[in-house]
């Protein structure tokens, strides 16, 4: 489950139940929480309703990051892909092949999608095409 409060009275405001495993990772912007979770699904929810808005499906292991700017989400899963959503409508509009274990790190800023993986491997992709642009190895 995924617990909204306030952070001013501490009250416990929502309680957002759907995953049917551990959440691993929780991004928010705005009014929109998205969970990414070990049952291979990522949520996208309403903050103000508690509302569940869309389940994302298509990673076929565990969702461990999960970033949204606007209206991509991107998810970073242990089948190696990282995935890129539309918010509005869950629709999946590019999957992202490159690394070779598990990705536990995504993050979206502006065009750019950063993913990190135990591959010891930073990718850079472009959020609209989905082409990688630069693998960084550590």
């Amino acid at each position: 489950t995924v617990r909204i409060w306030n952070a001013t009275s501490g009250e416990e405001q929502h309680v957002l139940k759907g995953h049917s495993a551990w959440v691993l990772s929780v991004a928010i912007q705005g009014d929109t929480i998205v969970s990414g979770s070990l049952d291979k699904t990522v949520r996208i929810w309403n903050a103000t309703s508690g509302e569940e808005q869309h389940v994302l499906k298509g990673h076929s292991d565990d969702v461990n990051s999960v970033a949204i700017q606007g209206d991509t989400i991107v998810s970073g899963s242990g089948d190696e892909t990282v995935r890129i959503w539309n918010a509005t409508s869950g629709e999946e509009q590019h999957v992202l092949k490159g690394h070779s274990v598990w990705v536990n790190s995504v993050a979206i800023q502006g065009d750019t999608i950063v993913s990190g993986s135990w591959d010891h491997t930073v990718r850079i992709w472009n959020a609209t095409s989905g082409e990688e642009q630069h693998v960084l190895k550590g």
